[in-house]
């Protein structure tokens, strides 16, 4: 397992003094980010192969939301390579061990000229160290709606939406479809569906429907395939 340690920014936090889920979100890339570059497989060290990993899903499930100036502890795993698929888990946890938040997470790599998915090299694997994975609670990856919901105004893809790979960063999704909750919504799981890659001036339509326990935000391109799938569910927490 690779960890940091951290304390919770006034930046980072919402209105009631507690960690936004984007952030939480942030923390969790961060991690990765960081264990990839402590083990050289960095992001120069895949623009030299040529490939890059692109998120698929996320699951994040929160137990509780911490504090501003609380001190915490980042962690992930890998814990499986299939082929282009590579499975990592997330957590974030008090100075005591307690977690706050975990995460389950798929990513896909593919080349960086054609975006065609391509096998994970044995230096990869080897250096990631694969480990066993956290114990919670594991959803289906795949995200439906109903029909039941309407169209939100179109949004539209600035420069600040990109990442170090110049399309939309996963978390830029989820940012934009949180902004479709109703006020103090107590977000318990977030999950996500990574369908195609959005880049600078692409527009989002997004489809926002309220089913049983969550909120679903599809965000579309204008034919109403989606970018991404973004569903939320409430519920009672420490938050």
């Amino acid at each position: 397992m690779y960890s940091f340690d951290s304390r919770i920014r006034y930046s980072e936090v919402d209105h009631n003094g507690k960690l936004t889920l984007l952030s939480l979100l942030n923390y969790f890339q961060d991690c990765s980010t960081f264990q990839s570059e402590d083990l050289g497989l960095g992001i120069e060290y895949m623009e030299k192969q040529g490939k890059i990993w692109v998120l698929s899903t996320w699951q994040i499930v929160v137990e509780e939301y911490p504090s501003l100036g609380e001190r915490v502890k980042v962690c992930t795993v890998p814990y499986d390579f299939r082929g282009f698929l590579g499975y990592r888990n997330f957590g974030l946890m008090d100075e005591n061990g307690r977690f706050y938040a975990k995460a389950n997470s798929l990513w896909t790599l593919i080349t960086a000229d054609t975006f065609k998915p391509t096998r994970a090299t044995q230096e990869m694997i080897n250096g990631f160290q694969v480990g066993e994975r956290f114990d919670m609670d594991y959803t289906h990856r795949r995200i439906h709606t109903e029909g039941t919901g309407f169209l939100a105004d179109p949004v539209v893809i600035k420069a600040h939406h990109l990442d170090t790979n110049n399309h939309v960063n996963n978390g830029q999704y989820v940012a934009v479809a949180m902004d479709y909750l109703p006020k103090d919504y107590k977000i318990r799981q977030m999950r996500a569906e990574y369908k195609k890659q959005a880049y600078l001036n692409d527009v989002f339509h997004p489809y926002v429907e309220e089913q049983k326990g969550a909120i679903v935000v599809s965000l579309n391109d204008a034919e109403g395939y989606p970018y991404a799938v973004v569903e939320f569910q409430n519920g009672e927490s420490n938050a």
